[in-house]
Formats: structure tokens, sequence, C-alpha cells
């Protein structure tokens, strides 16, 4: 009998991936502190684009009120 076959009977499970939003909270407060303590001069292109990548898509995993407000301190922070 094939593997698979044995089986049958259970279908395999989707993955719904979900983000923890208070570890998603810590993560980009770390990363905001980073940014507000570098100033816009004091990060590397790379990094920086790093963060300008990776803070709205972590934001996504927010209420929307929320991530709209982290986005915009980012930017101040960037800009500083």
């Amino acid at each position: 009998m094939a593997q698979l076959g044995m089986f049958a009977d259970e279908a395999p499970k989707a993955a719904s991936p979900t983000a923890d939003p208070d570890r998603v909270r810590r993560k980009l407060a770390a990363l905001l502190a980073e940014a507000r303590e570098a100033g816009a001069q004091g990060l590397s292109l790379e990094r920086r684009r790093l963060m300008e990548t990776v803070v709205p898509q972590m934001t996504r995993w927010l209420p929307e009120e929320e991530a709209e407000l982290t986005i915009k301190a980012f930017g101040k922070a960037l800009a500083a």
C-alpha cells in the first residue's frame, strides 16, 4: 500500500500564517528605537531600506489605526 493511501481519510491541514501582535509590537518597538537613536544619517543605506520595506509589512498584523501611527512614527524617526 502506498504511503498516501494509508492516510487518505486525513486531509493535510493548510497552514494559515498568523503572527502574534504583541511579538510584532515588540519587534517594531526595537526597530523604532534603533531608527530614533541613529537618526536620518546614522543608519546605513542597507539598514534604512530594510526598515522601509519590513515595517509596513509587519504593521499588517496590527489594527489599522495602530499600523498607521507606527508607520508615521517610523517616517518621523527616519527623517530626523
